[in-house]
């Protein structure tokens, strides 16, 4: 008995989907090839890269989560940078690429959704400040806490000059635009520990930035 496509697709929701679990749904076809081929054409499914695609909201009735996206294309990662911090109401503007920090080859995707680029961070500095966030009890992502997107995001700027406190300041206010958390809604044990393993001379700069505020 041939399946329904759309019935199959929408149980996936708005989670990505393989190419293996494709296949199972073109059982019956006499081409598996060709219905997923028919199935991306019509607009039920979109391709995300090669051999993972996410189900059209038209079909799944749900929104696509750039965020969750991210997590599945390249892994580990987590959500992180200008990203992040625009998910904490940090900074103003919305980032042009989805940007999420991986222990792997920096890496960067095209692709109908939007551009998604995974930058390499060392692999003792990766798991610090890593929570999951969980949206209407239906699929969650990893993202990095405030503080470890806002570490992130200075060590990103590798052209910058961001080892002084008056650097690090003109940066994150003239040039981030950044709103920070009132005092005490910032974990500074997750920023030691960054400064303990990335590059000292600049989040070093930092954390004596936010102590100066007060954090």
């Amino acid at each position: 008995m041939v399946k329904n496509s759309a019935d199959e697709l929408q149980r996936f929701g708005n989670i990505p989907v393989d190419s293996i679990a494709l296949y199972d749904i073109a059982k019956g076809y006499m081409s598996q090839r060709n219905k997923i081929s028919s199935m991306e054409t019509r607009g039920d499914i979109i391709r995300l890269r090669q051999g993972l695609y996410v189900v059209s909201s038209k079909i799944s009735r749900e929104p696509i989560s750039r965020e969750l996206i991210a997590n599945h294309l390249y892994g580990p990662s987590y959500v992180s940078f200008e990203t992040a911090l625009l998910l904490y109401g940090m900074i103003p503007k919305k980032p042009f690429n989805v940007r999420s920090a991986s222990i792997k080859h920096s890496r960067l995707f095209e692709n109908a959704i939007g551009r998604f680029e995974h930058l390499y961070v060392a692999a003792d500095y990766y798991p610090i400040g890593i929570r999951r966030h969980v949206v209407k009890n239906k699929y969650a992502y990893l993202v990095a806490t405030p503080e470890k997107a806002l570490c992130d995001q200075i060590l990103s700027m590798q052209n910058a000059r961001l080892h002084s406190v008056r650097n690090m300041q003109i940066y994150l206010k003239d040039k981030l635009h950044l709103t920070l958390p009132a005092p005490g809604e910032l974990d500074m044990d997750v920023v030691r520990k960054c400064v303990e393993t990335g590059n000292r001379a600049r989040l070093n700069a930092l954390l004596e930035y936010l102590n100066e505020l007060g954090y």
